[in-house]
């Protein structure tokens, strides 16, 4: 099904003024990035990428990049940020959100946040709470101390000081558990005071949120699918590369899906079949986290993917939301 064309979308003043942004989340595998590309070339914009792996250079094909082909001339936007062994986090992925959502608003353009984080996507639209900045010292040391000792016991520790905090984060969660540690250790306060606080209240954007998703079956055999695409086609390769470029196993960047699973059947750990086998399980688990976390989230409005249902179809059904979406808009003036 071709998207018939359309006039030129650009915003009008009214629009501008009412800091429109579309966002379309769901769980990976789900399809979410080439429905993107039809939506942006039909309102003639950007993808502003919301994927907090995407981020990393030379970390392409374990975080399913769009290749050049697949974004026909449309510019993504918030991936290769930062080297492997950089830091980041929601907070810094804001600041330049709101960087590039200022310059399409500039040009009349609507900005179109795409991905499945779901942290990144609810700071974006509901601000940051107060809780004190990051410190790198004490950060390192957290992280000695679960290569040490374990992450069970420091989420053990962060069930002692906050377990309203560790009641929300998986226990596997290192990035986030050290997090709440570190905020504990730094002000004395807990993480989930901070967040009670904050209430993430902040509404500076008009925002349409629009959740693809499809049957559980066929989103596991995408998933299933793309994991075996993803080892054919380099990384292995790739994660070799990393690691003789001196990036740690370790590292957060190279705990993500995929990279962790190879690294450690690099090392011996087990063989390639188990591999295989960890990689697709844990995926499919990230999936799960993915939903249970939307479910939560007010506001998004599903869709579910049939098998049949080629992107080009889903794009119309999203774009024919946009259109309401901003025609009310412009209703307020």
């Amino acid at each position: 099904m071709a998207i018939p064309a359309r006039a030129i979308h650009h915003l009008s003043e009214t629009q501008v003024r009412c800091k429109p942004v579309v966002v379309i989340v769901g769980p990976t595998a789900a399809g979410k990035s080439r429905v993107a590309v039809e939506v942006a070339k039909a309102f003639e914009t950007e993808v502003l990428t919301a994927d907090s792996r995407q981020v990393y250079r030379g970390m392409d094909v374990g975080t399913d990049k769009p290749v050049p082909e697949e974004r026909q001339g449309v510019a993504h936007r918030l991936i290769d940020l930062v080297n492997p062994d950089e830091s980041f986090n929601a907070g810094l992925y804001r600041r330049q959100a709101l960087d590039e959502i200022e310059r399409l608003y500039r040009d009349c353009r609507l900005p179109l946040v795409v991905g499945g984080a779901g942290l990144y996507v609810r700071t974006l639209l509901q601000g940051l709470c107060e809780a004190p900045p990051a410190d790198p010292i004490l950060r390192a040391a957290l992280r000695q101390e679960a290569k040490e000792q374990g992450l069970d016991h420091l989420y053990a520790r962060l069930v002692a000081v906050d377990s309203a905090a560790a009641a929300r984060l998986h226990p596997r969660d290192e990035s986030k558990v050290i997090r709440a540690l570190e905020v504990y250790q730094l002000s004395g306060r807990r993480m989930s005071e901070f967040q009670q606080e904050h209430g993430f209240a902040e509404r500076p954007f008009s925002a349409l949120i629009v959740g693809l998703n499809r049957d559980r079956d066929a989103l596991y055999r995408r998933i299933e699918e793309r994991i075996d695409w993803q080892l054919a086609h380099g990384l292995i390769e790739e994660t070799k590369q990393l690691l003789a470029q001196g990036y740690q196993r370790d590292s957060s960047a190279m705990k993500g899906l995929g990279y962790r699973q190879v690294a450690e059947h690099l090392a011996g750990e087990y063989d390639a079949a188990e591999m295989v086998r960890r990689f697709k399980r844990d995926t499919r688990h990230f999936s799960k986290r993915q939903m249970t976390w939307f479910r939560k989230e007010p506001g998004i409005q599903w869709l579910t993917i049939e098998e049949s249902e080629s992107a080009q179809h889903t794009a119309e059904l999203v774009i024919r939301q946009i259109e309401r979406f901003l025609t009310t808009l412009e209703g307020r003036g």
